[in-house]
């Protein structure tokens, strides 16, 4: 594209932008001809998929902006006709209060019944008001766990879960043939939806999760800047537990998430508050939810002092077993996803129940069939349901999961032991699951374009001493699943690795299983394990190219 044409671009995004911040930005861009900040924002473009959108706040196609936002509604009204019903919530990120306004004004403008959040509510709030209240849709402003610097537009269906293809290109189709923003008719007769409204009802369904009977527990506990304490809060209240212990520093909502680097529980440093908040209480449990409150992280206490935090597949492990032994029936179903632990086959095999394998992402585990009753992802996602109520969230719910694990920790508390006891029972009842994640963070796109290529390539036939058994070519679907940008890996000895890039960061992500049985301490398979993930690893990254 050429600067002239750039220019031309940048001057009809700037005539028809509402937002005095991105015009200046655009026509400084502008006025200093910079070419370079031109193309960054204009020769490409936000693309919308099954994770709606999200990208960096900033003037342009290829930015979160009004214009995005606007154009990124005015295409779900064209697929939804007029007459549909569409909820709206928004998180406490930079500008998510505005966007979730202007999406209600273009949906109302053409025709939508709306109903809005009256404040900074979690993520799984608004999936459950999409089924409570019956609506076609759903909209949350959110980026999850993305920097400051980002905000993003998930879209929901009228099951309360992620939208799947072909719905994604079907809304994608109706953007681009969205004009100038700036003739949208708007319109202002949307419903408010308060407290009382929608945070109730979804309090009151958490009531028929399976949590157990024991509340003897002392919690620490963060949002990390986020949405999820007021919430997650009540809940416990409600659920009979003593109120958590809040990181003071990060208890209330911040856009700029000044205590941490990456505002994700699962990224280094960001637990450090709630850890040292945990030692100095005593707490026998730690708990922690990403801004937007849909994913949870646990720490439970060391034999020798401290905490540890627990990765997502131990936390789905357990929380597996916890949710079949309150519930019952033959038609049960638990699902995880195919970079997730394989200790979930082993546990629904000896409940008698079935098991399902999806893609990542819950869009996906939510469609993995009827009588689901638990799934979760290794991203510290789950979603926790009952044989009475069935899913209260069809989607990831961090706070839900929050309670479980509370009830899980406090039953465990009751007989002298912690989660720590439980995993060490995992490991000699199905053997040590041992699970760790490789992921390369680049700055140009085509890097991991590269990698993949390589590894297509040249496929391994060894990694850390284990022979590569079976690969798998995710990209050409198997054992029925949609076509994915993926290598599946089975090694020989239980192992596994799965290497695809990320869909919401500019990452490539490899997925690592070691499986280790129990022959004398579990101590001792734990740190068999960890050598071998430390190998594994290491040929990994040779075979990729990347460091």
């Amino acid at each position: 594209m050429t600067t002239d044409d750039l220019v031309r671009i940048a001057r009809e995004w700037l005539a028809q932008d509402p937002d005095p911040l991105t015009r200046a930005e655009l026509a400084d861009i502008l006025d200093r001809r910079d070419t370079a900040a031109l193309a960054d924002r204009f020769c490409g473009k936000l693309e919308f998929g099954t994770a709606g959108l999200r990208g960096e706040l900033g003037a342009g196609r290829n930015r979160m902006n009004r214009v995005t936002v606007m154009r990124a509604a005015a295409g779900l009204a064209r697929v939804l006709g007029p007459g549909g019903h569409v909820v709206v919530g928004f998180d406490a990120r930079h500008m998510s209060d505005v966007f979730a306004a202007d999406t209600a004004a273009v949906l109302a403008g053409a025709g939508l019944r709306v109903s809005v959040m009256d404040g900074r509510w979690p993520t799984p709030v608004l999936a459950f008001a999409v089924r409570h209240l019956g609506a076609d849709a759903g909209v949350m402003v959110t980026a999850s766990h993305n920097p400051p610097r980002d905000n993003g537009y998930k879209v929901y269906w009228g099951d309360g879960a992620q939208i799947v293809p072909p719905i994604d290109r079907e809304i994608s189709q109706a953007i681009d043939a969205v004009g100038r923003v700036d003739e949208l008719p708007l319109g202002d007769g949307w419903e408010t939806l308060d407290h009382d409204a929608i945070v109730v009802p979804y309090l009151e369904a958490l009531a028929a999760l399976p949590v157990g009977a024991a509340r003897e527990l002392v919690i620490a506990y963060t949002p990390l800047h986020g949405v999820g304490y007021g919430v997650l809060a009540e809940a416990f209240e409600r659920a009979g537990f003593a109120a958590p212990r809040v990181v003071d520093r990060q208890a209330e909502p911040d856009p700029d998430f000044p205590t941490v680097a990456f505002p994700n529980p699962e990224e280094p440093g960001a637990m450090d508050l709630a850890l040292g908040l945990a030692a100095s209480i005593g707490a026998d449990l730690v708990l922690a939810n990403d801004p937007d409150a849909d994913r949870c992280a646990v720490g439970t206490p060391l034999p020798e002092g401290g905490h540890r935090m627990l990765t997502g597949d131990e936390v789905g492990g357990l929380l597996a077993e916890h949710v079949l032994r309150h519930t019952s029936g033959d038609d049960r179903l638990v699902a995880t996803t195919i970079v997730s632990s394989s200790l979930l086959a082993k546990i629904a095999a000896a409940y008698g129940v079935r098991q399902a394998e999806t893609l990542t992402g819950f869009k996906w585990i939510m469609k993995a069939g009827p009588g689901l009753v638990f799934g979760y992802e290794e991203a510290l996602g789950y979603s926790v349901g009952s044989d009475r109520e069935g899913l209260p969230v069809h989607d990831k719910d961090g706070i839900g999961a929050a309670l479980a694990v509370a009830g899980l920790a406090a039953e465990a508390k009751r007989s002298g032991r912690t989660l720590l006891d439980l995993l060490d029972d995992q490991a000699r009842r199905y053997g040590l699951h041992a699970t760790a994640q490789l992921s390369f963070r680049v700055s140009d796109l085509a890097e991991i374009g590269r990698a993949m290529t390589r590894l297509r390539a040249e496929p391994p036939a060894e990694l850390a001493g284990r022979v590569v058994e079976s690969a798998e070519d995710l990209a050409e679907g198997v054992a029925g699943l949609p076509p994915t940008d993926g290598l599946r890996y089975r090694l020989s000895g239980g192992a596994r690795v799965v290497v695809r890039p990320s869909g919401t960061e500019p990452k490539l992500k490899c997925y690592l299983e070691i499986v280790i049985p129990v022959e004398d301490s579990v101590a001792g398979a734990r740190a068999r394990a960890a050598e071998d993930l430390e190998a594994l690893k290491k040929d990994l990254a040779a075979a990729l190219g990347l460091h």
